[in-house]
């Protein structure tokens, strides 16, 4: 039975450079990266060597703990480079393109007539176990774990967010046949949460199989968190699986082709971006080529994902494997005059989720923000304002400052199993005391796995 929610907590940020719905395909980027650090708590064990040669779905490297999740190539070319920090920890596996990337070979596979564990093993096989994530911990999932639900979000609701409904529209098929997939991975229910603010594509509304509902409401609406937690929570000892949308349609197209195609369609955004659009790509592309002669200021962020979760890459670094979007805001490491754009100004250019700047009197004003924090750390008192912007029935404030302290029985009774760190970024936005709230929560899960799990 389908459900809607309405959420009265949240807050959406409204930011210049929205992408139009422009889609333009990227030319087959130089180099593409994977980078272990996108797969939280995995350590990668290297099954090829710098110089070897790899085709589209080669297996790369291996999870060293558990060896049947791998991890797959999404181009032909040559493995490039193995980079490596201290104590030769692999921060990142470069492989250079070949100007060609044809597809061998494939033969579609009846998934219909699989079972569960067939294609559990299909997909462990073929490099696509990585695009399905676990809760609690927020990690790639284990798949000795029994999920209660699958869940499965139809749209993004952060700042800047592309428009799912856009980006997955033509195909049906390839997300219907994911969907069909990853159902036979649970004997509970498959979640599919749309957005109540607007209509949503037949991709979604038309999708058989699924449970669909209903979210209606400002930031976090669209994290997957959230619609767990009003639609399915979860308790100690439970499991619930995650999945992208566009990623339900590549496992799909594996399905339907036999075929490892790690396309995906990134929007390309930010107030710092000339003609804001969406680009089809490759998934760890270097975007070198893609910000080319569309970058219009000279002191600004790249951001690959979105302001508030997207990690900082340079301007010929790499999109990050979980990644729908790239960002490009100013830098904000600017002095500001404090009678003008400082604390004592009068805030015409500024946003607030207070009433503290005029602005709020403008509803559908956008804004060009940058990353200055406004101030240094502080000490981390109790105001309420994260209350405000959560829209968890868990106390945010006091589960934080157990994460801090590392108390397990805190975190525990408090609701860490339902959370990750991208259900906290706008408490960090809010928050007067500039702590890294994402961090801290991350902090906490890693305590929660080691002890506990």
């Amino acid at each position: 039975m389908s459900k809607t929610v309405r959420l009265r907590k949240g807050l959406d940020i409204r930011l210049i450079g929205a992408a139009s719905k422009v889609r333009t395909e990227a030319q087959v980027p130089k180099t593409v990266s994977i980078r272990p650090a996108d797969f939280h708590g995995m350590t990668p064990k290297m099954l090829l060597k710098e110089g070897e040669q790899v085709k589209i779905g080669d297996i790369v490297f291996q999870d060293k703990y558990s060896d049947t999740i791998k991890y797959a190539s999404p181009v032909n070319g040559t493995l490039k480079a193995i980079v490596r920090g201290a104590k030769r920890k692999i921060e990142e596996i470069v492989i250079s393109a070949d100007a060609t990337q044809d597809f061998d070979g494939g033969t579609p596979i009846d998934y219909a007539s699989l079972s569960g564990e067939e294609v559990k093993s299909t997909m462990l096989a073929a490099g696509l176990w990585p695009f399905v994530r676990q809760r609690p911990l927020d990690v790639v999932a284990d798949p000795k774990n029994e999920p209660k639900a699958i869940f499965v979000s139809a749209f993004d609701s952060s700042p800047l967010a592309p428009d799912f409904d856009f980006v997955v529209h033509g195909k049906e098929k390839e997300f219907q046949a994911g969907l069909d997939a990853i159902s036979k991975l649970t004997i509970g229910k498959v979640h599919l949460t749309l957005n109540g603010k607007s209509p949503a594509d037949a991709t979604f509304k038309e999708a058989k199989g699924v449970q669909i509902n209903t979210i209606v409401g400002k930031h976090p609406a669209g994290n997957v968190g959230t619609q767990i937690h009003h639609v399915d929570p979860i308790n100690k000892g439970e499991f619930v699986w995650t999945l992208n949308a566009q990623d339900v349609a590549i496992i799909g197209r594996y399905f339907l082709t036999g075929k490892y195609n790690a396309k995906r369609t990134i929007a390309l955004t930010g107030s710092e971006i000339k003609d804001p659009q969406y680009i089809d790509t490759i998934i760890g592309a270097n975007v070198a080529d893609i910000l080319k002669g569309k970058i219009t200021g000279d002191n600004v962020r790249v951001i690959s994902g979105n302001v508030l979760t997207g990690n900082k890459i340079e301007q010929d670094g790499h999109l990050g494997f979980y990644h729908n979007q790239i960002t490009v805001i100013p830098e904000g490491d600017q002095l500001k005059f404090f009678l003008t754009k400082g604390w004592l100004g009068p805030g015409f250019d500024k946003f607030s989720n207070s009433r503290l700047f005029p602005t709020f009197l403008i509803a559908n004003k956008k804004f060009r923000l940058d990353t200055n924090l406004n101030g240094e750390e502080r000490a981390f008192v109790v105001t309420g304002e994260l209350d405000k912007v959560f829209p968890f029935d868990i106390l945010p404030m006091q589960l934080v400052k157990a994460a801090i302290t590392n108390d397990i029985d805190g975190m525990e009774n408090l609701g860490i199993y339902e959370v990750a760190p991208e259900d906290f970024a706008l408490c960090e936005y809010v928050c007067t005391s500039k702590i890294d709230i994402q961090d801290k929560i991350r902090q906490g899960l890693d305590v929660i796995a080691e002890e506990c799990m």
